[in-house]
């Protein structure tokens, strides 16, 4: 299994993009500076700020205060403006403990800073309350909840007297804060107070010679309202200078954010949004999306490093790899010849899956529900390795392979293509979906020449018709079985009436002549019975390449013994019969059938019919013309 957390380790060489950041900040010689790190969801930008930071301390000997914050945890249970504040102050506060010989000097200026977030917290417990603050408003936030709170014990009818003892509550409770807010923060001002938090923040980071690095993630996760409670906290309180803010997140998302913001302004329009956005980041920075190169690299380092390699092994094809896609722009190449060159003598599996991850790569880029997506390729690789894992804990015998080319289609096939397909395998005897046998075989040799109908018509079909190996004589019955959580699994033998399951059986068994006593057995199970069982048998018989006198052709006799609509199921199949296939023998044995002649007559029409097999034809009907 490969876990889905950000790493500091480079699998997609975004390196060189986090060196980048890590030089524009580094650069910035203490100016405030934003950065957005922007990207889809799954794309690796939580894996960037790792190693944008490990890059960062590697280029600069200067203190660096690094602050990872993510809103999304804190969305609902806690202010995200506080949240952040705290979090930044917590941060120097534990700098200075941490380098006490050398930062004591500072310790009074962090305690402060502390205290003043501490006043911010509980003058503006909601985001009315920090709107009413930076207008100039008085901080009534706590007395306002002591009344929601009053509504909340009794039936929603507050009195003066109930106002009155809510806000001495309140009081009592800001004077008896421990002593964490001085008297003298208490008598500022709102403004007085935004402007005192930053001064005091730009000057404690001065005092300790540092750089503050805030990593924020996950913004995108966020409800508009909590992603410019963000936004707004570091662009009012905290992007002063000596910090540097690195965004994490789709700018799609946050563009929309920032336009459910401002959308009930009246002269609101798509400027607004620009401008806020530009404004905010100075520097936008976007996560370059990952090309069949990159994604076969990527995947090939996944199963290294969940392969019984030394770590140094698996280390060195890691930077090896990296480096090489950095040069693939001059033809360069990764793929399973360049990754065997690097680890020399490569275990069995590893080798079979450095395979896979060739032919699964371009498909991986070009399927709409994937593309290249890092996230997405974990998971899909992780779902691989759970049913392969379900089949071996049960004795289930599954190709991998063939496991991972029909995971690729349910993941984006259409689902009522991806419902045939396992009603295909479900139905037949063998668990073969027979009817891809013309497709694979034209999407390899003339893909241009196949032409698929609804539901199969999607472009992605006939790459995936293409890929390795082919599904077509392969039992995928082991496959559908763990792969059971979309769709159930429902055989035709499920559908059958216990009699019609035990005549089935029973005719599977008929090898070289018509079986009389099961015929008889059939006239008496109902039409749906008949329509389950003559499925069951077309579909085995489709797998048949020559048709002399094979068991199938008994076993559908067998079945057109009984008078009904169901003979014309075997006789259609009959005519489709490729005219190649047919061979002299067949012909006697079907020649006693009331219904042969018209399949004869469909036969003759075929230029492609043999010889042997006209003259057995013509010789057979002036046998009957006799008689």
């Amino acid at each position: 299994m490969w876990s889905d957390n950000e790493t500091d380790r480079d699998f997609l060489n975004f390196k060189s993009v986090a060196d980048i950041a890590a030089e524009i900040i580094s650069q910035a010689d203490g100016r405030a500076l934003s950065i957005g790190l922007s990207g889809s969801w799954g794309v690796g930008k939580s894996s960037m700020l790792k190693l944008l930071g490990v890059s960062l301390k590697e280029r600069t000997k200067e203190r660096l205060i690094f602050v990872e914050f993510n809103a999304w945890l804190y969305q609902g249970f806690d202010d995200t403006r506080a949240a952040l504040m705290e979090t930044i102050a917590e941060a120097i506060i534990q700098t200075v403990e941490t380098e006490k010989t050398v930062l004591g000097h500072v310790a009074e200026k962090a305690k402060s800073l502390g205290k003043r977030v501490n006043w911010f917290r509980l003058a503006a417990v909601s985001a009315t309350s920090v709107a009413g603050m930076l207008i100039g408003l008085p901080p009534v936030g706590l007395l306002g909840e002591a009344v929601n709170t009053v509504r909340g014990f009794t039936d929603g009818d507050v009195s003066r007297d109930d106002l009155t003892n809510s806000e001495g509550t309140f009081n009592e409770a800001v004077a008896g804060a421990k002593g964490m807010i001085r008297d003298e923060v208490k008598r500022e001002s709102p403004p007085k107070a935004i402007h005192a938090f930053r001064e005091e923040l730009k000057t404690t980071l001065a005092a300790m010679d540092a750089t503050l690095v805030v990593l924020i993630d996950d913004l995108d996760r966020c409800l508009p309202e909590t992603t410019i409670a963000t936004l707004e906290a570091m662009r009012l309180f905290l992007l002063v200078e000596r910090t540097a803010f690195v965004i994490a997140a789709d700018d799609k998302m946050i563009r929309e954010a920032v336009r459910h913001h401002f959308s009930r302004l009246p002269d609101f329009d798509n400027d607004l949004v620009t401008n806020y956005f530009d404004k905010l980041i100075q520097v936008p920075i976007r996560v370059p999306p990952l090309g069949t190169q990159d994604v076969r690299a990527y995947l090939m380092l996944l199963y290294i490093e969940n392969s019984e390699l030394a770590a140094d092994a698996k280390e060195k094809a890691r930077e090896a790899v990296s480096k090489q896609l950095g040069e693939t722009w001059k033809g360069k190449r990764v793929d399973a010849k360049f990754v065997h060159s690097l680890l020399g003598v490569v275990p069995e599996a590893l080798a079979t899956q450095l395979e896979l991850a060739n032919r699964l790569a371009p498909m991986m880029v070009s399927a709409t529900k994937i593309a290249g997506n890092p996230r997405l390729i974990k998971r899909f690789l992780n779902t691989i390795a759970i049913r392969m894992s379900i089949a071996n804990k049960q004795g289930i015998d599954i190709d991998e392979e063939a496991l991972a080319k029909v995971l690729l289609f349910e993941r984006n096939g259409d689902e009522a293509a991806y419902r045939q397909l396992l009603n295909a395998v479900n139905d037949d005897v063998e668990g073969k979906p027979r009817f891809l046998t013309s497709w694979e075989d034209k999407a390899k040799t003339a893909p241009t020449d196949l032409t698929l109908e609804a539901p199969w018509s999607a472009p992605f079909v006939k790459e995936w018709l293409a890929l390795n190996p082919p599904l077509a004589d392969i039992d995928l019955r082991g496959i559908a079985y763990v792969s059971r959580e979309l769709l159930p699994i429902v055989n035709a033998g499920d559908r059958l009436s216990s009699v019609g399951a035990d005549l089935l059986e029973g005719i599977l068994q008929v090898r070289s002549t018509v079986s009389k006593p099961l015929a008889e057995g059939l006239a008496g199970l109902s039409s749906a019975d008949m329509d389950i069982i003559g499925d069951r048998l077309v579909a085995k018989a489709k797998a048949i390449k020559d048709w002399g006198t094979p068991e199938a052709l008994w076993q559908l006799l067998t079945f057109a013994q009984v008078p009904g609509p169901h003979v014309d199921k075997v006789t259609r199949f009959l005519k489709a019969i490729p005219a190649g296939q047919i061979t002299a023998p067949i012909v006697p044995v079907l020649s006693p059938m009331g219904w042969a002649s018209e399949v004869f007559a469909s036969w003759g029409r075929s230029p492609e019919l043999d010889e042997t097999v006209k003259k057995a034809i013509g010789q057979t009907a002036k046998r009957v013309g006799r008689a």
